[in-house]
């Protein structure tokens, strides 16, 4: 363990965690595997420091909530991840948080990712890319599908 005046003490309470962009783009492919919509990953880590990455994933009922959490918990622990630190909201699944540390999924009801849009909230955030070059095809005509 590092001396808490040690720089490089520092340098790692300050610097991302260099899979948090994986992590996030394994949880986005996990809610796009269980048909989430709108699926946006936020690169926050130089705005907040309580993380690296937001995941917003829209789904239109309480059942594709919970399931997507389920996929999600799923797809990073088989990655080779834990399980989340801390799961809220899903008692009603309007809006489920799972804080994985460096990773916040938020999986959303529409009507409730309308109406707190934190895609506004956060809009200074660069998006990132979460695609596979594989996936961009296939999730392009789910995308039509729904529409």
């Amino acid at each position: 363990m590092l001396a808490p005046d040690d720089p490089r003490s520092a340098r790692q309470l300050s610097s991302p965690a260099p899979d948090a962009s994986l992590r996030a783009a394994v949880a986005a492919r996990a809610a796009d595997d269980k048909l989430g919509s709108d699926i946006v990953v936020l690169d926050v880590g130089e705005i907040i420091s309580i993380t690296e990455r937001f995941v917003l994933v829209s789904a239109s009922n309480t059942r594709q909530v919970r399931t997507i959490v389920e996929e999600v918990e799923a797809a990073l622990k088989r990655d080779g991840g834990d399980g989340p630190r801390a799961v809220e909201g899903l008692d009603d699944a309007s809006w489920v948080l799972l804080d994985f540390g460096d990773v916040v999924v938020h999986v959303f009801l529409a009507e409730t990712r309308e109406f707190y849009d934190l895609d506004r909230l956060w809009s200074d955030a660069p998006v990132e890319d979460w695609l596979l070059p594989s996936q961009l095809s296939g999730s392009a005509a789910r995308a039509e599908r729904r529409a």
